[in-house]
């Protein structure tokens, strides 16, 4: 197949199948087209992962912004996956280079941490049971604390398993709610001692709404008791949650619509982490 013909399947792939947005599109549509410009092939079978390599050295010669490079490299990088999926490329995704930010990576939890912090409230406690919400909620959703403790009832369909959530700018987005965050839910509504009929979903003892600095302080708590050394925040559990993700397979532009990032840009970070985590558990595997 012809590169030109492949960049206009995948761009109707993205359209009439993931539901993209005619900018998102349009910004792919460019960026690919530039990067077969770069090209001396035509057929898609010659592609490899050093053709991208060598792009991002031609386009760090012209001095552009790093937050570019790294947009034009996801680009290519979402086009190599697609066209590996349908059979038509044969190359490892992992050797294919990501442009260095300079950011600071964030502090995520593993798989194994998650598991120890959850474990830590007492959920037949009416304390523990409002704890283990919030966790689950705040991980499951990949929620902003001021998210999570704004968080309505009318907010959550329960049946379809999915919450409204009123973002920055009072955007609002969809976000799917996992089995284990419901059933927190419904145990915490269960077991809790509400004073009020709040629509709020988080109430303290006096039936108000609980705080960021509540949730901060006992994220601490159960983090020091499962003895995770780690400087974490609520914040901590969003940027795992993001990174799981991006390691399960999602696509850059779903997590970002999922986190309610306006800029592509500021999702980017997580693959940077995602890649970081690859190489340390290949590095721990090769240790002799």
């Amino acid at each position: 197949m012809k590169i030109n013909d492949a960049i206009e399947s995948f761009l109707t792939f993205l359209s009439a199948e993931k539901g993209d947005s005619k900018n998102t599109i349009l910004a792919y549509e460019k960026d690919l087209l530039d990067f077969k410009k770069s090209l001396k092939k035509d057929e898609v079978k010659d592609l490899n992962s050093e053709d991208l390599s060598d792009y991002l050295c031609q386009l760090s010669d012209k001095k552009l912004k790093k937050a570019t490079l790294v947009r034009k490299s996801m680009a290519i990088r979402g086009f190599y996956k697609y066209l590996k999926g349908e059979g038509l490329l044969n190359v490892n995704l992992a050797d294919l280079p990501i442009p260095k930010t300079g950011r600071k990576l964030p502090t995520i939890l593993s798989e194994e941490e998650i598991n120890l912090l959850f474990s830590e409230p007492k959920n037949d406690t009416p304390k523990g049971a409002l704890d283990s919400a919030l966790l689950e909620v705040c991980y499951s959703c990949g929620l902003r604390v001021s998210e999570l403790v704004n968080l309505r009832k009318d907010q959550i369909n329960f049946k379809n398993g999915y919450i409204k959530v009123l973002g920055k700018g009072r955007k609002e987005r969809i976000v799917p709610i996992g089995q284990e965050a419901i059933a927190s839910i419904l145990n915490y509504q269960e077991v809790y001692p509400f004073k009020n009929k709040s629509p709020l979903v988080f109430q303290n003892r006096d039936g108000k709404k609980v705080s960021r600095q509540y949730f901060f302080l006992e994220l601490k708590k159960y983090a020091k008791l499962a003895h995770i050394n780690k400087r974490i925040s609520p914040h901590t559990l969003r940027h795992s949650f993001a990174t799981r993700l991006l390691e399960n397979g999602a696509q850059l532009r779903d997590v970002q619509e999922l986190l309610g990032h306006s800029q592509i840009e500021t999702t980017q970070i997580y693959t940077h982490v995602s890649r970081t985590l690859e190489q340390k558990d290949y590095d721990a595997h090769m240790k002799r």
